[in-house]
C-alpha cells in the first residue's frame, strides 16, 4: 500500500508538473515571508539548558534578584600611571552617564567618591601607618610643589633629597628609583613622546598591573531580537572613548568585556566570513552533484528542490521552536547534507532506470518503486533519531531535533513531488551506459570472499579503542568555544587571574543577614575557597584605629595643602633652576658607580639637557610632572576627610550590588589556586556545591553544564536506538536484519569516539550535534543497504547505490567540513566532529555492513542490479 501510494503520488505530479511547481513555489513564498517576519536569534548561551533544572532554576533565582549581572559590559581602562588611568576612567564614565538612552547605569568599580574618599579605610591597619606616617613626613615637600608646581619647585625637591643624602638620613641608591622615573619622564617628552610623572606609584608603591588599570561596570540598553544586541552600548562608548582622545590625553587604551562583548562577538565571529564560506562551499556542492548526477538538467532539479525545501522548512522550524539559538541555527547544514542524500538516491536511481528505458515517465516511476521503501523507512528512522532529543534537558539540541525532524518530512515530500515534476520539466537526455562503479568489483568480491577476515579485523580495531574512551575528553565551559584572541576572551582571561576580582567566584542567595553570615563562615572554612565577601565586605575593619591615624594625617597637611600657590614661574628661573639641580646632581654622584650614582648622571644629563631646549619643550616637561601631581593631592585631599563607613551610609548602587529588592543578601565565595585552570575550578564547585547546594555562578555552571549534556546525550542515543530499532523491527520484522542495520551503526559511532580520545579532540556542547547528525545520516546509509540486501542485491559498491550513498557523504561531509574552516572554535569543532563522524559512517557502510550481511538469503529475479 505503501510503495502503491509513492508510486501514484510520483505519476500525479510528472502528469501536474506546473500545478505541483506553483504549489511548491506559494508555500515557499508563505514559508519564507514567515520566516523573514519571525526570524530571531537567542543569544543567550544559557538558555540552551531546560530552565526546569534544579541548578538553572538557581541560576534563574539570581539572576532574577540581581537581573544587571547578565546585562553587564566591563570596560577595562589602561594606562601607564594610576593617575592617567584614573583621569581617563573618570572621563569616560562622566561621559557614558549623561547617555540614558544608551545606558541604564555606569559604575566605576572600585571608584567613585565613595572609594576615593575612603580609600585609606580599605588599606591593612599597618600599611595605613605607613602611608599616613609617610606622608605627614613629605609635608615640606608637598607644601613645596603645592606653592610652586613648576620645573623650580621640583628642583627645589630634589634639592631635599640631595641634602638628606649628605646628613646620612637616606642613600642614594634609596633615590635611584624615582631619579629613573624622572629621566623616564624627561626623555620621553624630549623625543616628542608624552609622558607623566606617577607620583602615586612613587609615594604608594602603586606600581602594579592592577594599579594602572580602572574598570567600569556599563549596563547597557539591548537591542532585542538583534544578533549582537549590545552592538549599539559598544559602538558608544568606543566612540566617546576617541571624543575624549583618552588616547592622547592619557596614553589609555580601552578593551570591553562582560557577558554582553562575550555573547555578541561570539555571533559576530559566525557572522565573519558566512557569505563568502557559503558561496564557495555552494560551489563546491554544484560540482559534487555534477559529478554525481553528469546531468545540469538534473543539478538544476536538485537544487530548486533542496533551496524550496530548505525555506519550507525555516518556516516551519520558525513555527515550533520559536527563536533560534546556537545550535538550532546548524538545522539549515542538516538539512542540505540529509535532502540532498534523499534527492541523489532518487535521481541516481532514475539515471540507472532510464538507461535500461529511454521513457523518462516510466524511469521516474520504476526509480520511485525501487527508491519508495528505503527512502520512507530511512526518513522515519532519521526524523525518530532527531525527534529523539527532543525530552532531553540540552534545549538547544532538542531545538534543533525539532527542526530537523521536520526537515526530514519536508525533505521526503519533496523527493517524491517537486523533484519527479523539476526533472519531468528539465528533461534530462538519457543515459549512454550504466550507472555504477565496474571498477571497484575487486574490493567487492574481496569483501564476499574474506568477509571473516573483515568483520574480525573491524572487531579488534574497536575493542582495540575502547580503553582510550575512559581518556575521552569533554570541555563544556562555554568561554572555551571563543577565539582566545578576542578582545572579550583574552581581557575577560586576564582579568581572572586577579583573585581580588571575584570574576570565578560562586554566588549563593542568603535569606537574611544572619544567613548570609553563617554562609560565608561556613564557606570560608572550605580549603578551596580563598575568601568569602558579603555586602559586610563593603565596611572596612579597624575603623577605629585607622581614623584617628587619618585625622593626625591630615592635621599634619592641612596646611600644606592649602598653600595658595605663586605666581608663574618665568623661564628664565626655569633654566637656572635646570642647572643648579644638574650640578647638584653630578657633585652627590661624584666618582661613585652604584646604582643611585648612575641614576643621579643620567638625570643630571637630562635636566642639562632640558636647560638648552626651547621653552616649548621645558614647559611640556612641566606637564609630564604637574598635572599628575595636581591630580594626586586632589584626591590626597578628599582621602584624608574620611568619614566612619557604616551599612547605613554605602551609596545605593553598591547596595544594589548585594542585596536585592526583596532583601535577600548576596553571598560570595571566591576560588583558592590557579583561576584558569579546569581542575582547579572544578575541585572549587564540587566543595562549594557539597557545603552549600544554593551556590550557582560559572564555576558551578561549567560543572553542571557538563553534567547535564552528557546525561543528554545518553538518553537520546539510548532513546534514538530504542525507537529506531522498534521502527525496524516494524519494517524488517527480522530481529537478525534489525541488528544488521543497527551494529554498523554503533561500530561508527563507537569508532567516532574512540578517535576523538585518541586525537585529545574535546566534545562540547556544538560539536556534540555530530551524534544525533550520525543517527540520522547513518540509519539511512545502513537501510538502504539493507533493503536492497533483502531484495538479493549483491555487489555494492559497484553498484548506482554505493555511487549514490558516496556523493550524498561528500555532499554532506562538504557542508559539516565547510564550518571546520570557521573562525568560531565552536562552529569550528563542530565542522571538524561532524565530518569525522559521517567519514566513519560511510566506511562502515559501504566496507563494513556488506561484509557483515554476506550473501542474500534469496535472490529477487524481478530486481535487475544497478550495475
Amino acid at each position: 500500500m505503501l510503495l502503491s501510494a509513492i508510486v501514484r503520488t510520483v505519476d500525479f505530479c510528472i502528469r501536474h508538473v506546473w500545478g505541483v511547481i506553483v504549489l511548491a513555489l506559494f508555500l515557499a513564498a508563505t514559508s519564507g515571508a514567515y520566516a523573514v517576519h519571525h526570524f530571531a536569534i537567542d543569544t543567550n548561551v544559557n538558555n540552551l539548558i531546560s530552565r526546569d533544572l534544579p541548578w538553572r532554576q538557581r541560576e534563574l533565582d539570581y539572576q532574577a534578584a540581581f537581573p544587571l549581572s547578565t546585562q553587564l559590559i566591563l570596560v577595562v581602562v589602561d594606562a601607564p600611571t594610576p593617575e592617567e588611568a584614573s583621569a581617563a576612567a573618570r572621563a569616560l564614565a562622566s561621559n557614558l552617564s549623561t547617555k540614558p538612552n544608551v545606558f541604564l547605569s555606569v559604575q566605576e568599580e572600585g571608584g567613585g567618591s565613595f572609594f576615593n574618599q575612603n580609600r585609606f579605610l580599605f588599606l591593612p591597619t599597618e600599611q595605613v601607618e605607613r602611608s599616613t606616617s609617610a606622608l605627614a613626613g613629605a609635608a615640606p615637600i608637598i607644601r613645596v610643589l603645592v606653592k610652586d608646581p613648576s620645573l623650580t619647585g621640583l628642583v627645589q625637591v630634589l634639592s631635599y633629597g640631595l641634602e638628606g643624602v649628605k646628613v646620612g638620613r637616606i642613600t642614594l641608591d634609596e633615590l635611584a628609583k624615582p631619579f629613573a622615573a624622572a629621566s623616564e619622564t624627561l626623555e620621553n617628552n624630549a623625543a616628542a613622546q608624552p609622558h607623566s610623572f606617577s607620583w602615586d606609584a612613587l609615594l604608594q608603591g602603586n606600581a602594579q598591573p592592577s594599579g594602572q588599570r580602572r574598570l567600569i561596570a556599563v549596563v547597557p540598553v539591548l537591542s532585542a531580537g538583534k544578533l549582537e544586541p549590545g552592538l549599539k552600548a559598544t559602538d558608544a562608548i568606543r566612540r566617546s572613548a576617541a571624543d575624549l582622545h583618552l588616547a592622547s590625553k592619557f596614553r589609555a587604551n580601552i578593551r570591553l568585556t562582560g557577558p554582553v562583548p562575550i555573547s555578541d562577538e561570539e555571533f559576530a565571529s559566525i557572522q565573519k566570513g558566512l557569505s563568502l564560506n557559503s558561496i564557495v562551499t555552494g560551489t563546491i556542492v554544484l560540482i559534487i552533484l555534477w559529478a554525481a548526477l553528469r546531468s545540469l538538467r538534473l543539478v538544476f532539479a536538485v537544487v530548486i528542490t533542496l533551496a524550496i525545501g530548505l525555506i519550507v522548512t525555516a518556516g516551519l522550524g520558525l513555527f515550533v521552536v520559536g527563536p533560534l539559538n546556537p545550535i538550532s541555527l546548524a538545522f539549515a547544514i542538516l538539512f542540505i547534507g540529509l535532502s540532498a542524500d534523499f534527492a541523489v538516491q532518487f535521481s541516481l536511481r532514475y539515471r540507472a532506470q532510464q538507461y535500461l528505458s529511454s521513457d523518462l515517465r516510466e524511469a521516474l516511476l520504476e526509480a520511485a518503486e525501487r527508491v519508495g521503501v528505503p527512502l520512507t523507512l530511512a526518513a522515519a528512522a532519521a526524523a525518530v533519531g532527531f525527534l529523539s532529543f527532543t525530552p532531553t534537558a540540552y534545549t538547544g539540541l532538542a531545538q534543533l531535533g525539532k527542526i530537523a525532524g521536520c526537515g526530514m518530512i519536508v525533505a521526503y515530500f519533496f523527493t517524491f513531488t517537486l523533484l519527479p515534476a523539476l526533472v519531468r520539466v528539465a528533461h534530462p537526455p538519457g543515459e549512454l551506459k550504466p550507472v555504477g562503479q565496474p571498477a571497484l568489483a575487486p574490493v567487492d568480491h574481496f569483501l564476499e570472499r574474506r568477509r571473516i577476515l573483515v568483520i574480525s579485523l573491524t572487531v579488534i580495531l574497536l575493542a582495540s579503542g575502547i580503553p582510550a574512551l575512559l581518556h575521552l575528553q569533554f570541555d563544556f565551559n562555554p568561554l572555551h568555544l571563543q577565539r582566545e584572541n578576542s578582545e572579550a576572551i583574552s581581557t575577560l582571561r586576564q582579568l581572572s587571574k586577579d583573585p581580588a576580582l571575584g570574576l570565578n567566584s560562586a554566588q549563593i542567595l542568603a535569606r537574611s543577614h544572619d544567613d548570609a553570615v553563617a554562609i560565608a563562615n561556613k564557606l570560608a572554612a572550605l580549603p578551596e575557597v580563598a575568601e568569602t565577601r558579603t555586602i559586610w565586605s563593603l565596611i572596612p575593619a579597624d575603623q577605629d584605629k585607622k581614623l584617628p591615624l587619618i585625622r593626625n594625617a591630615d592635621r599634619a597637611l592641612g596646611s600644606a595643602l592649602s598653600v595658595v600657590p605663586r605666581a608663574s614661574v618665568n623661564d628664565a628661573e626655569n633654566v637656572e633652576a635646570l642647572r643648579r639641580g644638574a650640578e647638584s646632581l653630578t657633585t652627590a654622584a661624584g666618582t661613585a658607580d652604584g646604582q643611585g650614582a648612575k641614576a643621579a648622571k643620567r638625570l643630571a644629563q637630562d635636566l642639562t639637557q632640558l636647560a638648552v631646549a626651547t621653552p616649548e619643550e621645558r614647559a611640556s616637561a612641566t606637564q609630564g610632572f604637574i598635572i599628575p601631581l595636581k591630580m594626586d593631592l586632589a584626591d590626597l585631599r578628599e582621602a584624608l576627610k574620611a568619614q566612619k563607613v557604616e551599612r547605613a551610609s554605602l551609596p545605593e548602587n553598591l547596595v544594589r550590588d548585594w542585596v536585592s529588592q526583596d532583601g535577600q543578601e548576596r553571598v560570595d565565595a571566591l576560588p583558592k589556586g590557579n583561576l584558569n585552570n579546569d581542575e582547579t575550578m572544578h575541585s572549587f564547585a564540587t566543595a562549594v556545591l557539597v557545603a552549600e547546594p544554593r551556590a550557582t555562578g560559572q564555576p558551578i555552571e561549567n560543572l553542571e553544564w557538563a553534567k547535564t549534556m552528557i546525561y543528554a546525550l545518553i538518553e537520546a542515543a539510548a532513546g534514538a536506538s530504542a525507537a529506531i530499532a522498534i521502527l525496524l523491527w516494524i519494517a524488517l520484522r527480522r530481529f537478525r536484519d534489525v541488528l544488521l542495520t543497527l551494529v554498523p551503526l554503533m561500530a561508527a559511532a563507537l569508532a567516532t569516539l574512540e578517535i576523538c580520545a585518541l586525537t585529545s579532540f574535546e566534545l562540547n556542547y556544538a560539536n556534540i550535534i555530530a551524534f544525533p547528525v550520525l543517527l540520522g545520516v547513518g540509519v539511512a546509509f545502513k537501510i538502504y543497504y539493507i533493503t536492497a540486501w533483502r531484495k538479493g542485491e549483491t555487489d555494492f559498491l559497484q553498484s548506482a547505490l554505493t555511487r549514490a550513498v558516496f556523493f550524498s557523504a561528500v555532499l554532506t561531509g562538504t557542508a559539516f567540513g565547510s564550518l571546520g574552516l570557521s573562525g568560531n572554535p565552536g562552529l569550528s569543532s563542530m565542522g571538524k566532529l561532524l565530518a569525522l563522524s559521517l567519514a566513519c559512517t560511510l566506511a562502515s557502510a559501504v566496507l563494513f555492513q556488506p561484509a557483515l550481511m554476506g550473501r542474500p538469503r534469496v535472490r529477487d529475479s524481478k530486481i535487475t542490479r544497478m550495475t
